[in-house]
């Protein structure tokens, strides 16, 4: 038998390795390393246009985060209850029905856009498939703009939801496949910074409008949805496309040139050895898996994978966000009249910016496992706050403090969990099965936002069950079987290659362990013991 040494196997090519070099960091030995090194600011000299172009794509879901807060804003805007509502002794206002049905439009929109993205995404690419969906967009707010009743607008906004299903999971997964190690955190981070930009903005504007009478009230808030997609078709020619695609589709002179577009030519990284772990993370995927369809998200290694992802992202409905939704009732309960509830609505959001853009700070020192087991410990002791507040004779003081912690803990949220959610998935998920996988998620996040749509009023309104702030209690137990959930399953992906992340979980390696696990060490020493063995890696 012959013995294959370490300089050997650097010099093959990755389409010339064999199986039993593939679950050892060798053949990217030394851009792995250099990607361990790279510092964030360094990191960002090096591919300022991966920056520009990963938060171009975060438009998109600007579009998502604003449909969802704008249709649940206009139920007490005096001129849509007029246009769209019933007269009900002596006031207008929209049917709790039709409350429900424009309200579930946006997820269950998601659930089906999701699910249908896979196929496009792999077969034209991430660029192309967000041009279609711009166009889409820009047709259906067409329907909501001109709607004359409101099964029309409940159409608008189921058939234009398709859309917003397909950007929540491009924007992540094109974010993750353009930015090097140092950069991944901070930019698929920054997918949940678009939604509460949208959410602030729509918040924005129904404030503003909320005095007019006329049509424009809500017509106007309707139209600013055409302004994000024409500025991405302007933009998409210009975009490169995703290098591991491109490499997918056997376009390895494309994925040179998107590399290129993507970093600086002042301080340009090496180009063929980026390109090369591309390569091989690929060559190990196809390995590890020989198709690339939804069921192979479930076999082997991968159902982990999608187990934690289908988790971290569901946590965010179960875990108590639908409750928040409902801040602005509390402050109606403990005094305020409806305008100012909505001012203190706006306000709750900007927190919700704020600690997005905190959250940049702690994925630079922290890592997500620690970040977002934080996060779930701190926002399951509010959640049972929140609901003992609600015991006994409920005042004016119990419910401001309610309302309060609601703030808080929104804080909190989107300084940990929200952001972090996103990470997560973008990075847990195969490179080959990310565009689904990521899918995956966002319908089963959005099918158990419908859920909790439905049930919702019928928890907290007066004539049904009223349990008000005591759906703390609720969400505080469900809060906290998922944090026991989350110290076992949620691995530590902070400075971890795709190809490194392939091969923990191919070696099974738990959840606690991901962080101190030395894989190039252990390359070292499987060479090694090969080498005294005689035999080849």
């Amino acid at each position: 038998m012959t013995t294959t040494n370490n300089d050997d196997v650097r010099k093959e090519s990755p389409a010339e390795l064999k199986r039993g070099h593939l679950l050892e960091i060798d053949a990217t030995r030394d851009i792995t390393t250099a990607e361990h090194d790279l510092k964030f600011w360094d990191a960002v000299r090096q591919y300022p246009m991966a920056v520009f172009w990963a938060l171009f794509f975060c438009i998109a879901v600007v579009m998502a985060g604003f449909d969802a807060q704008l249709v649940t804003s206009f139920y007490a805007l005096p001129a849509f209850q007029q246009r769209f509502g019933d007269l009900y002794e002596g006031s207008y206002e929209i049917s709790a029905p039709w409350q429900t049905g424009l309200g579930m439009g946006n997820p269950i929109g998601q659930v089906l856009g999701a699910l249908a993205c896979g196929w496009p995404l792999e077969r034209w690419g991430r660029r192309v498939t967000l041009g279609v969906c711009c166009i889409w967009s820009i047709c259906f707010v067409f329907v909501q703009f001109f709607s004359t009743s409101v099964g029309m607008l409940c159409a608008g906004e189921i058939l234009g939801g398709l859309a917003y299903g397909f950007y929540v999971v491009i924007a992540p997964a094109y974010a993750s496949e353009i930015c090097p190690l140092a950069l991944r955190g901070v930019l698929t981070a920054s997918v949940n910074l678009a939604f509460v930009i949208g959410q602030f903005i729509a918040q924005g504007c129904s404030a503003g409008l909320e005095s007019r009478l006329d049509e424009w009230a809500y017509k106007a808030p309707f139209a600013i949805q055409w302004v994000w997609p024409v500025v991405l078709l302007i933009g998409l020619p210009f975009a490169p496309e995703s290098p591991y695609w491109l490499v997918r589709q056997n376009r390895k002179d494309d994925a040179r040139a998107a590399l290129k577009k993507l970093s600086s030519q002042k301080d340009r990284p090496d180009i063929e050895s980026v390109l090369a772990m591309i390569e091989q993370t690929d060559l190990l995927e196809q390995e590890l898996e020989a198709t690339t369809t939804y069921l192979d998200c479930f076999k082997g290694a991968n159902l982990r994978r999608t187990e934690i992802s289908i988790m971290v992202y569901l946590i965010q409905v179960i875990g108590g966000n639908p409750l928040i939704g409902y801040a602005n009732f509390f402050f109606e309960q403990a005094g305020l009249n409806a305008s100012d509830a909505f001012n203190m609505g706006v306000g709750n959001t900007a927190l919700g910016f704020v600690g997005t853009c905190l959250s940049w700070l702690l994925i630079s020192k922290f890592g997500r496992r620690t970040i977002y087991n934080s996060g779930m410990a701190l926002m399951t002791l509010l959640l049972f706050i929140i609901g003992f507040l609600d015991l006994g004779h409920s005042h004016s003081g119990a419910i401001w403090a309610q309302a309060t912690l609601m703030d808080i803990w929104t804080f909190i949220y989107q300084m940990t969990v929200g952001p972090i959610c996103f990470v997560i998935i973008s990075e847990i998920s195969a490179t080959r099965l990310r565009g689904k996988t990521i899918a995956i998620t966002t319908a089963v996040q959005a099918a158990a936002s419908v859920i909790f749509t439905v049930a919702m009023p019928y928890m907290l309104n007066s004539d049904e069950a009223n349990w008000r702030g005591k759906a703390g209690f609720l969400f505080g137990a469900v809060s906290l079987i998922c944090l026991i959930w989350c110290w076992y399953r949620i691995p530590e992906s902070r400075g971890r290659t795709f190809e490194e992340l392939d091969i923990l979980f191919e070696k099974k390696v738990p959840a606690r362990h991901f962080a101190n696990y030395d894989l190039l060490q252990s390359s070292e020493d499987a060479h090694l013991s090969s080498e005294k063995a005689d035999i080849p890696v």
